[in-house]
């Protein structure tokens, strides 16, 4: 049972909740349902997976000198030179099976670090200005991003086949006639 009282234990807890509900919303759909833009900046479920990982590895690993085991897997500073949404979408020769294993070993690698340092321990964000860090506010700032893409992947599913909610066996939204609240809430957006 985790300790929620315990800080680095809730902040723990929580990443993994968020990691788990953003894969979820690949559940069931095809590679190309997976892989589809579905916003004007191209926006789609398996690049907001390809995305968090290389996040995680990032700030798990690069900010607190733990290099990622095999280099290759992430999106290198030269792709992202090349392609500064290089990391945000799966080419041709990367699976859907595949990033989501990558994800789900990222996550081991991430818990590593967690694991092992104190919330004080320091690090050193590459990529920031100032990138003078503790591993509190690494965990707090990646757990806000991953949230937040968890928002947009919840958004995406819902528009493909109405999928939505938390986690995949209890959406936790309420009974609803939703054709007839959207109607409602329809009807009073017309009023402005």
């Amino acid at each position: 049972m985790t300790d929620l009282t315990d800080a680095k234990d809730a902040l723990r807890y929580y990443l993994q909740e968020a990691r788990e509900s953003l894969l979820w919303k690949l559940d069931g759909l095809s590679e190309r349902e997976l892989r589809m833009p579905r916003t004007p900046t191209g926006t789609n479920l398996l690049g907001i997976v390809k995305h968090a990982a290389n996040v995680e590895i990032g700030y798990f690993g690069d900010t607190f000198g733990r290099p990622w085991p095999t280099p290759q897997e992430r999106v290198s500073d030269a792709e992202v030179d090349a392609d500064p949404q290089a990391d945000w979408y799966a080419t041709e020769r990367e699976s859907a099976a595949g990033i989501v294993d990558l994800y789900r070993r990222v996550w081991a690698f991430a818990d590593a670090t967690i694991e092992a340092l104190p919330l004080d321990a320091p690090g050193r964000v590459p990529w920031w200005r100032n990138g003078e860090v503790t591993l509190g506010r690494v965990l707090v700032h990646v757990l806000t991003d991953l949230a937040r893409h968890a928002g947009h992947a919840d958004i995406l599913r819902e528009s493909i086949d109405g999928a939505a909610g938390l986690v995949a066996d209890s959406s936790n939204l309420p009974e609803q006639d939703w054709p007839l609240y959207v109607q409602k809430l329809t009807a009073l957006a017309d009023r402005f």
